[in-house]
């Protein structure tokens, strides 16, 4: 294996062995760590956590053991991948994970870029951009359990580690590999040891994976990667895919903006039923229920949780963040574990809490990368009957549920 990466959520995972398959590596996503050696043939292995929002220690515990797995497979570099909206709170968890990785790794000159222009994620004079908004205004600041209310990445990074954060601007880095290269090698020598690097399009990020080739960490969203391949001589090719007959089902607990609207599109057309906490926490609904309902639609059934964030925050107040959050991520396991027992062959879920919930229920141990659906968003083979897409909640266009279940088909 040559190159090591460490996913802080499932969805996030899966873009970015998106990225590196698109790149031409040879790539498998682990749910979870993995308990036996890869395959040989694996060039990039992306181990997939679900260590976003939960307790510090912990996210750095899951972390290192990844690290080590990793490290045991022989790679060369490693990559700590976070989403390309910086998701954390003012305590963590990127800050202190990353603390833990370079420590381990005793690594020098680490970046931090989580821009993703695909995607409509730009970082300039290191703020962080969704599209023409600056991050606390896109949306994101009414996250549920990670509120992004500061879009300055230097200023939400800095309380999170015990490392100085400096800046490599947007016209050093339009400059070329070999300016950015220099501009890191400066501030490691002013003794600073992580860097928010500008971007606005990929020509940038192919151009800073280039200046961190022999770098032993690098960290951002799945955006950066777009670099690295190149760094190991692989050239982009053509995942192939197996189409999946079958049913499909869609699951959604996302709140974001996006998920929301398409949502709304896809009820137009599909059967749509919403799911709230408090129908949950109150066992008034049952999983088998709701998956012998999806499994007797036609079309792509979708069952979904998410909603305004007036309402998001009117449930916290009720039950608590950390219930209601976990109560329906449960709920959304158990549906796919059951509808799967029914015959359900392609899932499609939203949101990356409910993803990795979901994984973890269904106890996937790898994927095999597809082609892409959406940026950022590939196709998932999970066994011989049975495939995914994991999208994150701001991903996707607004016919994202059909044409994902075009693609996972073969239809598309």
């Amino acid at each position: 294996m040559l190159l090591g990466c460490i996913g802080d959520d499932f969805t996030g995972s899966s873009d970015l062995a998106n990225t590196l398959t698109k790149a031409g590596m040879r790539t498998t996503q682990y749910s979870g760590i993995p308990s036996e050696p890869a395959a040989p043939d694996v060039q990039a292995g992306v181990v997939s956590l679900k260590s976003r929002t939960i307790p510090v220690e912990q996210a750095i515990e899951q972390s290192l053991a990844a690290l080590q797995w990793l490290m045991a497979q022989g790679c060369e570099q490693f990559f700590f991948k976070y989403c390309s909206t910086f998701d954390s709170t003012r305590d963590g968890n990127i800050g202190p994970v990353a603390d833990a990785l370079v420590e381990v790794l005793n690594a020098e000159r680490v970046i931090f870029c989580p821009a993703f222009p695909g995607t409509g994620r730009s970082v300039y004079q290191g703020h962080l951009f969704v599209k023409d908004v600056l991050l606390n205004e896109s949306g994101m600041q009414n996250h549920p359990l990670t509120p992004m209310v500061d879009a300055d990445i230097r200023r939400w990074l800095a309380p999170q580690t015990k490392h100085s954060v400096g800046h490599v601007a947007g016209q050093t880095v339009f400059a070329g590999r070999s300016t950015i290269a220099a501009n890191l090698d400066a501030l490691h020598d002013s003794g600073v040891t992580y860097a928010i690097v500008d971007a606005i399009r990929d020509e940038d990020l192919m151009e800073i994976g280039a200046a961190v080739k022999s770098a032993k960490l690098v960290t951002g969203g799945s955006g950066v990667a777009l670099g690295l391949p190149a760094n190991f001589g692989c050239q982009p090719g053509r995942a192939p895919w197996s189409p999946q007959p079958g049913k499909s089902i869609a699951l959604s607990g996302s709140c974001s903006i996006a998920t929301r609207a398409q949502i709304k599109h896809h009820a137009q057309t599909h059967p749509a039923k919403e799911i709230t906490a408090e129908a949950v926490l109150s066992n008034s609904v049952a999983p088998d229920e709701m998956a012998q309902w999806m499994m007797a639609q036609d079309g792509v059934p979708l069952l979904y949780s998410s909603a305004e964030p007036d309402v998001v925050a009117n449930v916290q107040k009720q039950f608590g963040a950390e219930a209601a959050s976990s109560a329906l991520e449960g709920f959304f396991a158990e549906v796919a574990r059951c509808a799967i027992a029914k015959g359900a062959t392609r899932i499609i879920t939203a949101g990356g809490e409910t993803s990795g919930a979901i994984v973890e229920g269904l106890a996937v141990q790898n994927f095999e990368i597809g082609p892409e659906i959406d940026p950022g968003v590939p196709a998932l083979r999970a066994g011989s009957d049975l495939v995914l897409a994991l999208k994150s909640g701001n991903f996707g266009a607004e016919d994202f549920f059909v044409k994902a279940d075009k693609v996972l088909a073969g239809d598309a």
